[in-house]
């Protein structure tokens, strides 16, 4: 058996979803958490699950809502569970109205009841349930209350089996039954209304009269065909919700008290800006300077541990460096960073469950407008804080192209995870005493970026004007807790896998460029190896941008950060391991080493090209997927790389150029 998981975009689905499967996908408090299909099997059963994507209707108008409605009209399924929010049943209900036109069994699951109980109001489920001729069970997919009944009906067979309700005016229904007749295959009644509104997906079934039927229902009521059955379906639903909305003793609700606060027109901006501050205040500054030194001193003990234990079991020189500086040294270097990471993902996944995220987005709507994006970019701008890949994904609930583009392009000058270790390292070396609000600074850095963009790109590639942006603003919700560690857990995992596998490959590979010559001779100086002179062969693109200096070391980092952005760190220590004998964080900076050039000036210009320069391969892979474009995804790494390298060859040159004025 296979059952669908259908409703509106934030209305609870994954939540349940997680539930019955035991999964740990995506939740928050914003659209666009689910942006493809998922399949799980219900606990204790042999039923599959799908959780779709969040939609309004079934008529699709962004590539999200195309994937749920082509799962429920083409994918063999046996039964769809409607998540309906009991909160705004109106708007939820539009939805359930085209589910019951497609043959398949529907289920309501009425979720958020309680939250419903807070303004005073309940619904009567079994009076709903009888109006529309379906199962309703209350539930709280938050709570995990209501699924046992849910369950057995299912597994008994024993839920309602609909008989099809007529909700249109007579004439409408003359109509469609006239289509039908015409029609094949299942979703019969379904099909003939898309067809009377003249959707573009059907318009390869012309049944004879068709055009006929749509002139005279669009004469006799004075709308073209989408609008009059969307009043016709809001007809019936304000008939059916007059009937089941109840009223109960009022709870009084929280969350329009913060609003005055959180939303307010002269302490928003500044109240965004603070939280932003104290994440990377918090996670970088506070976090780092606790626990960076301590797993530095570790790593440092261990990796000479490691050496003497190599070196005692009759282990060549060049084995031990393999080892050492090649499999482990980049790899250990990033678990410096782990806590911090984990402090950042904590605060992230915070912002996204407690409905903040759904709020800040529509407040800097009309702002965006401006730029020509919408309140919807908001989102994958704060994802991207976590990483590019899911954010750019998210940029689907965007139904306008232009925007939607514009916002792809844009995501990946965020500062996210793997870009972190950058932004620390030389923030906490260069900048000890500032370090939180020098990666505050960063973030604050892309943001202008990101504005200044924007508006160059939409006056010459994206004149199209941004789409509305309609989204209800969700109850303040403390996040489930399980939900919130599973999914930092997650993500840290995620990032200690990757420095697990392509880190250390590539890091492998950088030992192995930086310890031999091109005559494959092992021991060299690193100066004289082949990744110094592949190094030296693009050395000078980075002059400017390092105060004039040739580094082929910091050019290969930069290179390697195209794979992955921890591979930037991972690379110096790499480097600096082979070169000193140590790949610890605090020797990278040696001032007789081959990083000891650095000033706080160049370091602050390296940190700019590397966080504003083309993204890592699977941010590249994601975005040509989602411009669906090879000449976009070239015109997007051209524009990023050329943008980073201006900006930072300005950075590290004028500012050179002061300091050695300041010190003459």
């Amino acid at each position: 058996m296979r059952i669908a998981l259908a409703g509106n975009q934030n209305s609870g689905k994954t939540t349940l979803f997680n539930l019955l499967c035991g999964t740990n996908q995506k939740i928050g408090n914003w659209p666009g958490v689910t942006i493809e299909k998922k399949a799980g099997i219900w606990l204790g059963t042999d039923i599959e699950v799908l959780d779709l994507p969040g939609i309004y209707s079934l008529s699709p108008y962004s590539a999200d809502e195309e994937v749920s409605r082509s799962a429920l009209f083409n994918e063999d399924i046996d039964i769809i569970i409607n998540i309906v929010d009991s909160t705004s049943i109106e708007r939820s209900l539009y939805l359930t109205t085209q589910l019951l036109e497609l043959d398949i069994p529907l289920i309501i699951a009425l979720n958020m009841a309680d939250s419903l109980a807070k303004k005073g109001l309940q619904v009567d489920h079994k009076k709903l349930e009888q109006l529309l001729g379906v199962s309703v069970f209350p539930i709280s997919a938050k709570k995990n209350q209501g699924l046992t009944d849910l369950k057995q009906a299912i597994t008994s067979n024993t839920y309602l089996k609909r008989e099809p309700k007529k909700i249109f005016d007579i004439n409408i229904e003359k109509e469609l039954e006239l289509t039908q007749t015409s029609l094949e295959g299942r979703h019969r009644r379904f099909v003939s209304v898309k067809l009377v509104e003249n959707d573009p997906h059907f318009q390869y079934i012309q049944p004879s009269g068709l055009a006929d039927s749509r002139t005279r229902l669009e004469a006799q009521f004075g709308h073209d065909a989408v609008e009059m059955f969307a009043n016709e379906r809001y007809r019936y639903i304000v008939a059916i919700t007059r009937q089941v909305i109840v009223a109960v003793p009022i709870r009084h609700s929280i969350s329009e008290k913060l609003d005055k606060v959180f939303l307010n027109k002269y302490l928003a901006l500044p109240i965004f800006a603070l939280i932003m501050f104290a994440m990377y205040f918090v996670s970088v500054g506070l976090v780092g300077q606790l626990t960076a030194d301590w797993l530095t001193s570790i790593i440092g003990t261990f990796e000479l541990w490691l050496t003497n234990s190599l070196t005692n079991w009759g282990a060549s020189p060049w084995a031990v460096s393999l080892i050492t500086h090649g499999v482990l040294g980049g790899a250990t270097t990033l678990i410096v960073f782990v806590p911090q990471l984990i402090v950042l993902f904590l605060i992230i996944g915070l912002l996204e469950t407690s409905g903040y995220i759904a709020r800040i987005s529509f407040f800097l709507d009309r702002v965006f407008h401006a730029l020509g994006l919408s309140g919807r970019s908001l989102i994958p701008f704060i994802v991207g804080s976590g990483c590019s890949v899911p954010a750019i994904l998210s940029s689907r609930t965007i139904e306008n192209d232009s925007e939607r583009n514009l916002t792809i392009l844009l995501t990946p000058f965020i500062p996210c995870s793997a870009k972190l270790p950058i932004i620390a390292l030389f923030a906490t070396f260069f900048f000890p005493a500032y370090s939180g609000l020098v990666s505050f600074g960063m973030y604050f850095l892309a943001i202008v970026v990101i504005v200044l963009s924007a508006l160059l790109l939409k006056r010459r590639f994206f004149k199209q004007k941004p789409g509305t942006f309609i989204s209800e603003l969700p109850d303040y919700h403390w996040p489930h807790p399980v939900y919130l560690l599973r999914d930092v857990f997650d993500k840290t995992w995620e990032f200690i896998r990757r420095a697990g596998s392509i880190i250390i490959l590539s890091s492998i590979g950088i030992w192995l460029l930086a310890s031999f010559s091109w005559k494959f001779e092992y021991g060299v100086p690193t100066d004289q190896s082949l990744l110094a002179i592949i190094g030296n062969l693009i050395s000078w693109l980075f002059y400017p941008m390092l105060g004039g200096q040739m580094s082929w070391g910091a050019a290969v980092a930069a290179l390697q950060g195209l794979i992955a952005k921890e591979n930037v760190v991972a690379s110096m220590a790499v480097i600096s391991g082979i070169s000193h004998g140590s790949g610890q964080v605090g020797v990278i900076f040696d001032p007789n080493g081959l990083f000891g050039f650095f000033t706080p000036v160049t370091a602050f210009a390296f940190i700019v090209f590397n966080l504003f320069s083309a993204p890592c391969i699977a941010s590249i892979a994601t975005m040509k997927r989602e411009f669906k474009t090879n000449g976009m995804m070239l015109k997007a790494i051209l524009f990023q790389t050329s943008l980073a390298w201006i900006l930072a060859s300005l950075i590290g040159g004028i500012g050179t150029l002061i300091m050695k004025g300041f010190g003459s």
